[in-house]
């Protein structure tokens, strides 16, 4: 199963429902206008069986039973600075998940440095793509139960 951070208008949770169909998803969008009216493009898409949308914060989600440690893939499009995306996206991440986010070209430099991936119990795995890049994290070990904190945004981990 994965999940879609901050899904927004459905990119790229929807996209990736669409295009592998024996996927699981959970889209998170925590703004109720855009949550809705991404159910009803999951219920218009036929895709309500196997793509469940919840309307929430993903700080919270990562420390429910059901949702901690229970996915595979974690993916991020525009969800906020690298530092609050790892926090927020490691908790969900079974060990061997990834944690694939998807940046504008212009980003440059070291945008996930090491030692602050480590602490969340994941390791850089590589960047794709030629306009967007994609940067996919690997989940090596459990990510420590501090994380994610009640607010990421407030203080970055990196």
């Amino acid at each position: 199963m994965g999940v879609d951070l901050g899904s927004g208008a459905g990119l790229p949770g929807l996209a990736v429902a669409l295009a592998w169909p024996d996927s699981r998803w959970r889209l998170v969008e925590a703004n109720g206008r855009r949550a809705r009216a991404l159910a009803e493009a999951v219920a218009r898409l036929g895709l309500g069986g196997r793509v469940e949308v919840h309307r929430g914060r993903a700080e919270a989600l990562g420390r429910q039973e059901g949702w901690r440690g229970a996915h595979h893939a974690v993916t991020a499009r525009s969800f906020g600075p690298p530092g609050v995306t790892a926090e927020c996206g490691a908790p969900l991440l079974a060990v061997g998940g990834r944690l694939m986010v998807s940046e504008p070209p212009e980003e440059a430099g070291e945008r996930c440095p090491g030692a602050g991936l480590a602490e969340l119990g994941l390791e850089a795995e590589g960047v794709t793509g030629g306009g967007a890049r994609i940067i996919v994290l690997r989940q090596a070990k459990p990510c420590p139960e501090r994380y994610p904190r009640r607010n990421p945004h407030k203080r970055l981990l990196f």
